[in-house]
């Protein structure tokens, strides 16, 4: 296993965002194309991401120094008070490409139905955003097992084309916190911005259990079918999470299997600990592993150290030392 140290330095800006406000009138809705009201005022927002990195691995030449590792863009709202959308692009250098595009039906939070591209139901760490992960980068577990197939190098964010049902239900504690969430959908199987190749469709879900507030146990769970270098393959994955943020503590990790036809069996977990001593420093560490043929002789370890320095709930600056 070859030793890897690197440092990276990442500056991050949320742009300020236009209000967006539901209308008032909150009476039943009688649908048809006449309404013209009952539409929030949309939202707009985006930020970016810039970075500096160094390494001293053997034939690194250096690392990457200066790159722009994202910018992003979005648009969001309501319509008829019951459908919230999102259309969402992205930029890496000269990668232009769209990110999110979905339809959500929100009436009943129990069982809320969402079509169009999105991040898949697998994993805690996929779902959130760059700016909320706390240590710079999707850990390795993130992008092995999420992405579209074995040995991907993550290129859509976990996203695939689909439709999905989520919800949340039984009320518990003085805070009234749901105790259970769930998500199951079906997926095209081929990845980002990309239609339907074999016919068939991935089957992705997750369980979780909130015990207290901010404190969620989930299970995960994913098996299909996509399409190789011309020839069909399959795959079964399952995980186990843990994930707790509040206040000036973060906690998250997760473990997960993965079975590929004809490539042997994969697994990945990581660690996050961070906690903030003041309101503007944040102290962050992360342990991952990642095993190719559930090997450790092909195994990526890697400790990491990420100071934070939050001087704007829009500005953001991070040590990453691996």
């Amino acid at each position: 296993m070859k030793k890897l140290l690197s440092l990276v330095a990442a500056t991050l800006m949320l742009l300020p965002a236009m209000a967006a406000e539901p209308a008032e009138n909150n009476s039943e809705v009688e649908y048809g194309r006449k309404i013209t009201d009952y539409v929030s005022k949309p939202k707009f927002g985006g930020y970016f991401i810039g970075r500096y990195s160094y390494s001293d691995q053997d034939g690194a030449k250096g690392g990457a120094g200066f790159n722009q590792r994202l910018i992003r863009a979005y648009v969001d709202g309501t319509i008829l008070n019951d459908f919230k959308y999102r259309v969402q692009i992205q930029t890496n250098n000269n990668s232009f490409h769209m990110k999110d595009f979905f339809v959500e039906w929100q009436r009943y939070k129990f069982a809320m139905i969402k079509v169009g591209q999105f991040k898949r139901a697998f994993g805690f760490e996929n779902p959130m955003n760059p700016w909320d992960i706390s240590t710079g980068d999707y850990s390795i577990f993130t992008k092995k097992m999420t992405g579209d197939y074995k040995g991907d190098a993550w290129g859509g964010g976990g996203r695939d084309q689909g439709i999905q049902v989520q919800g949340d239900f039984l009320k518990v504690g003085e805070d009234k916190h749901n105790l259970f969430h769930y998500q199951i959908g079906l997926w095209n199987g081929q990845g980002i911005n990309t239609s339907d190749t074999d016919g068939k469709k991935d089957l992705i879900g997750t369980f979780q259990v909130q015990p207290i507030k901010n404190l969620y146990v989930g299970f995960f769970g994913w098996t299909g079918d996509y399409y190789a270098g011309g020839v069909e393959k399959s795959c079964n994955k399952y995980a186990f999470g843990v994930k707790y943020d509040d206040n000036d503590w973060t906690f998250r990790g997760e473990w997960a299997h993965a079975q590929y036809t004809g490539q042997g069996n994969d697994d990945a977990w990581y660690l996050v600990a961070g906690y903030c001593f003041t309101d503007w420093f944040k102290l962050n560490g992360e342990y991952q592993t990642y095993r190719n043929g559930k090997s450790w002789r092909t195994a990526q370890c890697m400790y990491s150290l990420i100071p934070e320095f939050q001087l704007h709930k829009n500005l953001k600056f991070q040590i990453q030392y691996n």
